[in-house]
């Protein structure tokens, strides 16, 4: 029985419900092959980076996944690509708790070549546009950073990303903007993680960062994530590029956590009869332990298993030390002797040649005669 996997008959092009790979927020529509899915007023567009809207399609024209559309906006219109439609927008209006019973914009018209014109006219600035403006911040002393700029689709607008630690009076910075660009100017403050998110990049795994691929979420991380991870308090080490704790410490600190509750406390030291042993570090998935006799140093490392831990620990509570923390499987007896390897002979291969030769010589014909046919006393 041969199976199909079945798309609805829908393309990328078409109704958008297969999944893009190449496109940041993608939302795969797997309402795209129910009867009556694409009955739904409300759309999803998407802009620049990571910034989207739901609007509402009064005019009922046919949209479907990746066309570019011009939409309401204050003042002028935007250009946008549509992400979602049909019933699945709802879904996602709830999640990202966007209300219905608020007032939307509306969906004008699929733009036409002069609003493509327009658009890509406006994109074009915005990188000139963000370097003037860093300057301009600079001379008038602003503790800030403009990390982005997004013009509108008609080029009546520019949204200005800046980052700040404290708060920022930016009144004179606007004004100095709008005689300078002749636009109207929105200022929008992000944080850290957003302007990677933004910019994009390679992490040091070697891929494309995740807060730029696929994250929209950003939760907080504690540096006691990388301690039960037992990586290194480098602070070159555990910051990212956007120079916070990286995100990634997140993803694997519940199975650390899972794996240490079978291991013993690092707060117990270990008493053998020669010495006090103390945590070093822990191998979680192998459950080894290596103990150290000084607290802070790494001196006279000895590695045992888990279980040997917590058998010298039941020992301890006992009042009892064992001779060493390794487990003494051999005795004295059936310890082997060292072997230097260098009182073995040099010329020890020679006798292997030899004896291949031979019986090569004894096997194969000797100037088109046997072995068999030679005399027995060959002495001439």
């Amino acid at each position: 029985m041969h199976f199909v996997y079945n798309t609805g008959g829908c393309t990328l092009c078409r109704n958008g419900c297969c999944k893009a790979h190449n496109q940041k927020l993608n939302t795969y529509n797997w309402l795209c092959d129910i009867p009556e899915s694409e009955s739904s007023d409300y759309v999803e567009v998407q802009f620049k980076n990571t910034r989207k809207g739901y609007y509402r399609n009064e005019a009922k024209i046919l949209l479907t996944k990746g066309d570019i559309v011009a939409v309401e906006a204050l003042p002028g219109h935007d250009i946008g690509t549509v992400s979602l439609t049909g019933k699945l927008v709802l879904i996602q209006m709830r999640k990202n708790n966007v209300r219905r019973d608020t007032e939307f914009k509306k969906i004008y018209r699929i733009a036409k070549p002069t609003d493509l014109d327009k658009y890509n006219d406006a994109k074009a600035r915005e990188h000139a546009t963000m370097i003037r403006s860093r300057q301009i911040a600079a001379d008038l002393g602003l503790d800030m950073k403009i990390g982005d700029v997004e013009y509108q689709g008609d080029g009546n607008k520019a949204i200005f990303y800046y980052i700040a630690d404290e708060r920022v009076d930016f009144r004179q910075l606007i004004k100095v903007l709008a005689e300078t660009f002749r636009v109207r100017i929105e200022m929008k403050q992000i944080g850290s993680r957003q302007e990677a998110g933004r910019i994009g990049g390679i992490g040091p795994c070697g891929r494309e960062l995740c807060c730029s691929a696929w994250m929209t979420n950003f939760v907080s991380v504690a540096t006691d994530a990388a301690r039960f991870q037992d990586i290194s308090m480098n602070p070159q080490k555990l910051a990212g590029q956007c120079a916070k704790l990286k995100c990634c410490f997140n993803y694997e600190v519940d199975a650390y956590v899972e794996a240490q509750k079978y291991l013993p406390s690092r707060r117990i030291a270990l008493e053998t009869k020669d010495a006090t042993f103390y945590h070093f570090k822990t191998d979680s998935f192998k459950k080894e332990i290596t103990y150290s006799t000084d607290k802070t140093l790494a001196a006279n490392l000895v590695t045992i298993s888990a279980d040997r831990a917590f058998d010298v620990i039941a020992m301890n509570k006992k009042g009892h030390k064992p001779e060493s923390l390794t487990e003494q499987q051999k005795t004295e007896t059936q310890k082997q002797e060292p072997h230097d390897v260098l009182e073995d002979s040099l010329t020890r291969f020679d006798h292997m040649k030899k004896k291949k030769k031979k019986r090569l010589h004894h096997h194969h014909p000797s100037n088109g005669i046997n072995e068999q046919q030679m005399p027995s006393n060959p002495k001439s």
